[in-house]
């Protein structure tokens, strides 16, 4: 297996341009969409409820969406990513350097856990495709079956290349004792798994790429602002009951700690207990059933293990795991209720600061301030999320400050964000997702930084022709070209690296500048008064609009007639570096800098643009944005 994945998918994916890879993950991620419904039939038989599909399959599916949108909107098109600002050594720039990302030659083994069989090997896949990285996925057993039928609709779609994802279930023999420098593992489950699988002599001897989210004593805090009876106070009783019932606690960002200033405990335990009586539990194939089944009798007997060890100091206030009235025909094996713990003495406390109960258990805690609760949340040496409901930024900017060093995520809602708020629980593809400590010390998902996990990062330095052609970026200093015809009258593709347009000179006079301040209004003194304008440091006298150069050197370099040139989306990186006085000229080069396709039919053009005086001196510097036509 991995032997074919560098061979063959290695090799094949490397071929293609990141918006080639885009494209593939978004025909994947649409055909996927259109054949869900098996994917929801064989996951019921993991306890899960339709709506706990919707967050596994659907959300998988929905990270594919987002990384083809990031690889076509971020990425160059391109097999090089261009990583920073260039870096000039000398006086005159020619010796330079630039850092670049490259696909690694290896493969990526996904070695995930049973509580997401789909999401949680779409969300590793999706990146190391994106970069061009085979992977092998190695799902969890208890949960295989969901996995594979959804490999075996990818591997039908025949969208992947030959050796771009294979699948392995069970024992992984000697896979690990295979890899060398060039691969990655991304690991997902216990801390305990993840520490030993970390510690294989291999991997280790090889300094093999280890990517682990793993367990996780996530925190919630009702901010000391927050008062019952308020909407803020129903929002947070709310993301407590919803993670501790989705996939029946189930999740690594699932709240496990729930901490309220200790005048309001008594309330959220009140708050919590009574959405809790009305969650009905049973068959996840009944409607009327809002939380299913544990994944196995065997995952039903830990979490019951570990909520012994919780019960040591706390006290359970709801749900009997002795007394639960199933809805539905069902065998009650796996099926678990909802159990909610009071610890009065967190300080003391020590098991509900390290125990994980993998299901749907969680442990309420009071605090004195807000010191306290940070110094609590903490106390969890490591997570993968911590959310606060506050409507204070102060607040908000205390927490951060605090407990952001131990944590991957930071979550704030209240009524304001409510609406769109995405949930305690739920890591979003466009933002890095995992945890210091123990919870594993890697980073996931987190849109182009997910990408550079499958990358090798490479500091490459040459003169700025070499850089330029590495990079497919025009580097200043680099050769220009000249194609005879105005460039705004070269379709996209016609259009080279480095093709560049001189124009001018105009002379910049004194009632152009009185002009422009009386048709835009800008009247600032700079412009329009002598004597104020003598006595700032940076201007020698009276000077022009920096906009109005602006205008001046579009109008100097445009070419007015309908041509491949559609529309100008705006301007990057502008700096206005010398004043320029009534007297001075202006002078324009356009230089095309980039092109990166969009659509079939059009591509985005970055054109590097200096205006220079008479005397050759920059006086500004931008980057033009145009969308041209194919």
């Amino acid at each position: 297996m991995v032997d074919y994945a560098k061979t063959v998918g290695g090799p094949t994916l490397r071929a293609m341009s990141f918006r080639d890879r885009a494209k593939m993950l978004k025909a994947l991620a649409l055909y996927l969409h259109g054949r869900r419904d098996p994917l929801y039939d064989v996951s019921y038989d993991t306890g899960a409820t339709l709506g706990d599909h919707k967050f596994d399959i659907d959300g998988g599916i929905g990270t594919l969406f987002v990384f083809a949108s990031k690889g076509r909107r971020e990425l160059p098109d391109s097999d090089i990513y261009v990583d920073g600002g260039l870096e000039q050594f000398g006086k005159t720039g020619s010796f330079m350097g630039q850092h670049v990302a490259v696909p690694l030659q290896g493969v990526a083994v996904h070695i995930n856990a049973f509580n997401f069989p789909v999401w949680g090997m779409l969300e590793k896949l999706a990146p190391t495709l994106l970069a061009g990285v085979p992977a092998i996925v190695k799902p969890a057993t208890a949960s295989a079956y969901v996995t594979e039928a959804a490999v075996r609709l990818i591997v039908d779609s025949g969208i992947l290349p030959a050796g771009a994802l294979q699948f392995v279930a069970g024992a992984t023999g000697n896979l690990l004792d295979l890899l060398g420098g060039q691969d990655v593992v991304s690991f997902t489950g216990s801390a305990a798994t993840g520490t030993m699988l970390r510690a294989t002599p291999n991997i280790l001897a090889n300094a093999v790429r280890f990517v682990a989210e793993q367990d996780s004593l996530n925190a919630t805090i009702l901010g000391p602002d927050v008062a019952p009876g308020t909407p803020a106070f129903d929002i947070f009783v709310k993301e407590v009951h919803r993670e501790m019932t989705v996939k029946a606690g189930q999740k690594c960002t699932a709240i496990r700690r729930i901490f309220a200033p200790e005048d309001r405990v008594a309330d959220v335990i009140e708050a919590v207990s009574a959405r809790l009586a009305k969650t009905v539990v049973g068959d996840p194939r009944d409607e009327a059933t809002r939380m299913g089944a544990l994944v196995s009798a065997d995952q039903k007997a830990d979490v019951l293990e570990k909520a012994a060890i919780i019960g040591t100091e706390a006290e359970r206030v709801w749900g009997d795991p002795e007394a639960l009235n199933l809805n539905g025909d069902v065998a009650p094996d796996a099926f678990l209720a909802p159990m909610l713990f009071h610890c009065a003495d967190p300080d003391a406390a020590v098991k509900v600061h390290e125990t994980e109960a993998f299901g749907p258990v969680s442990t309420v805690m009071p605090y004195r301030d807000l010191d306290h609760a940070i110094t609590l949340a903490n106390r969890g040496e490591g997570s993968l999320v911590a959310s606060v409901v506050t409507e204070s930024g102060d607040i908000a900017r205390e927490v951060v400050l605090g407990a952001g060093a131990h944590h991957g995520r930071l979550y704030f809602n209240n009524p304001t964000s409510a609406r769109e708020a995405t949930g305690h629980g739920a890591p979003m593809p466009h933002m890095v997702h995992g945890g210091p400590g123990r919870a594993g010390g890697g980073e996931e998902l987190g849109g182009v930084r997910g990408v550079l996990h499958y990358m090798q990062r490479v500091a490459v330095q040459g003169s700025p022709d070499l850089l330029t052609a590495i990079t497919r970026s025009w580097v200043p200093g680099a050769q220009e070209t000249d194609a005879g015809v105005h460039p705004f009258t070269r379709s996209f593709t016609a259009l080279e690296i480095g093709e560049t347009i001189h124009a001018g000179p105009r002379k910049i006079t004194l009632e152009d500048i009185e002009h422009f301040a009386a048709f835009t209004g800008d009247t600032f003194y700079a412009h329009m008064d002598a004597e104020a304008a003598a006595a700032n440091p940076f201007f020698p006298g009276r000077v022009a609009h920096g906009y109005l150069l602006l205008s001046f050197a579009a109008g100097m370099f445009v070419q007015p007639d309908p041509g491949p040139v559609l529309a100008n989306t705006g301007l990057d990186a502008l700096r206005f570096l010398k004043p320029v006085e009534p007297g001075d000229s202006l002078n324009v080069r356009l230089t095309v800098k980039r092109k990166t396709r969009r659509t079939d039919e059009h591509g985005e053009v970055r054109w590097h643009v200096t205006l220079t005086n008479q005397h050759a001196e920059i006086v500004a510097e931008y980057e033009l944005l145009t969308m041209n036509a194919v």
